[in-house]
Formats: structure tokens, sequence, C-alpha cells
């Protein structure tokens, strides 16, 4: 039998501090998501933008914080969203938008796997932690929030009550490269697996990466990946608006994807923060796009590549 993939967008920027984030969708399907994962066997079905409406905006006693109203908001409307697209498909995609859409799309799918008697792993590509709380963070961006909320952190009680929090003995960092100090002291209290760039350029991301997923396997666990474009170098993508150099090359990013395909243990994935208004003639959104179909059973012999002869 084809497997299934549900596509869904969340055409949120609210959670950032640049514009742009709302076109990423739409970025997505232009560079041609569907068709290159159609091509590899998966029956697709896109279930269109997930939509909230208009919000009162919500003070909150960290007078840094904007957009909360809206973030609860995108959070209430993509749970129920995702915890459908993971029940009734193989691998769904959640197209962002923001990484503050990994608040609703991340706490679906845990409940998805609690109903499975699994527990919910979560590989986290990006340069940041995102493990602010409401009362911590200082730019008052919330797409740096969604690892504190989904691991059930204090201080996001602003927040919908969550349904199932993830373990954060469960959640394994990579491409790590941005913390601010009050992350850096959660990463530290809570124990939590990271793998920074430091780390990755001394040991290469194979072997931690296999670590992980051996975790995974043994624990009969669901995983999510959660891909955020600033993971990678903004030398080959550079449609983010939170560059930070020295991020994954292309070769690393495959191998992880081709790795995780692989294994045969993810059963969603986000792809978040692409902003096409600081794309290069669509480079990033295409590239993207290759990384996911290496996830999805692409191979380096699958590739066209044009004849000089």
């Amino acid at each position: 039998m084809r497997k299934s993939c549900h596509i869904l967008g969340a055409a949120i920027e609210t959670g950032a501090s640049q514009r742009g984030c709302l076109m990423g969708p739409a970025s997505l399907r232009t560079a041609g998501l569907m068709e290159v994962l159609m091509s590899l066997g998966w029956q697709v079905a896109d279930l269109g933008d997930v939509q909230i409406a208009p919000q009162a905006e919500t003070p909150h006693a960290n007078p840094a914080v904007h957009n909360l109203a809206e973030t609860r908001a995108w959070i209430e409307a993509l749970e129920p969203m995702a915890y459908e697209a993971a029940r009734t498909s193989d691998l769904p995609i959640f197209m962002g938008g923001d990484h503050s859409m990994s608040a609703g799309t991340v706490p679906g799918v845990a409940r998805v796997a609690a109903e499975e008697g699994r527990p919910l792993f979560v590989l986290w590509l990006d340069a940041h932690p995102d493990l602010h709380t409401l009362a911590t963070t200082e730019s008052g961006n919330l797409h740096g929030t969604p690892v504190a909320y989904f691991t059930g952190q204090g201080e996001c009680e602003a927040y919908p009550a969550l349904a199932q929090a993830v373990d954060p003995a469960h959640v394994c960092f990579m491409g790590i490269r941005s913390v601010d100090p009050a992350e850096h002291a959660r990463i530290k209290d809570l124990n939590m697996e990271v793998h920074d760039m430091r780390a990755l350029d001394e040991t290469g991301v194979l072997a931690p990466l296999r670590a992980f997923l051996e975790r995974v396997k043994a624990a009969n666990g669901r995983l999510h990946v959660s891909f955020d474009v600033d993971f990678l170098d903004p030398g080959i993508a550079p449609a983010v608006g939170t560059t930070v150099p020295g991020g994954a090359t292309f070769r690393e990013a495959h191998l992880i994807m081709e790795t995780l395909c692989d294994s045969g243990l993810v059963g969603s994935l986000d792809l978040v923060e692409l902003n096409p208004f600081l794309d290069e003639r669509g480079r990033t959104a295409k590239l993207l796009c290759d990384l996911t179909a290496s996830l999805f059973g692409r191979r380096v012999l699958d590739r066209m590549t044009r004849s000089f002869g």
C-alpha cells in the first residue's frame, strides 16, 4: 500500500521578529513539495492552511511579551488539527510559519502517541533551543517558547492547558549555536540532550543521531522532527529572519534526513521559519523540498543530473 502524507499549513508570523513567515506554506507548495512526494510513491492530501480569527490584545506580566492572544489562538487551532493529521496519515507535514507553530503541532502529536501507549520523542533541528517561558523571554518573540511549553515547564500558564506533555528527556537538540542564559540554565536543570555545532564539528552528525534513534527504537517511541530553516548555514538557506552563522551544511542536512528515513521511526515533521521575503529566487524553499524528499525516501542515485556532454 502507498503510504499517506497529510500536509497542513499554518501561515503564522506573530511569534517572530520579522514579517514574511506567513508566506512559508505557499512557498513550499510553489516549490513543488507535494509533487516531489507523490513522485516518490506517497499518497499526498493537502489539508490547506489553518486559520484563526482576529484577537484582542492580551497583556502579560512580562512587558516584552507581544502577540500573546494570537499565539494562544494558533495553539488552540493547531493542536486538534495536528492530532487528526497524525492519527489519520503515516507521516504528516506541518508547514510554517514561525516556530511558535510547534507549540500546537507537538502537543497534538503527543496526544496521538499517548493513545497508542507510546512515548513521543522530538528531534529539534534548530540554531536555538526555544526553551524560554513567557516570564524569561527578553525579546517577547514567542517562537522562542514552544519547547518550554510542550515539555510542561512553568510560567506558560497563559497558553492552553496541555493534554499531554513531552518528557524533557525525550527531546534531542541538534545544531544549537545560540542559547540565552535562561535557556542554558533550563537545559542544565533538566539534563536535556544537546549536540551543538561544536560537538557536531567534533563527532559528525551521524554518531549522535544514531544514538538518539536507538533510544527511540528501544522505547518503541514515536518520533517527531521539527526542522527550523536556521538549522542550516545561511550560506545555503538565506530565507530566515534569525540567521546564525555556522549551521549545518548541505551534505550534513541530507545525511540527517536520509538516516531518519532509514530508521523508519519518524511519524511527523515540522518545516518552520521559511521566510520567502528573504529568499533568493526560491532557493531555500527548493532546498527544504529536497531535504524533505530525502526524509521521504529519495536517494542520491534517484537525483537527476544534467548532462553537459
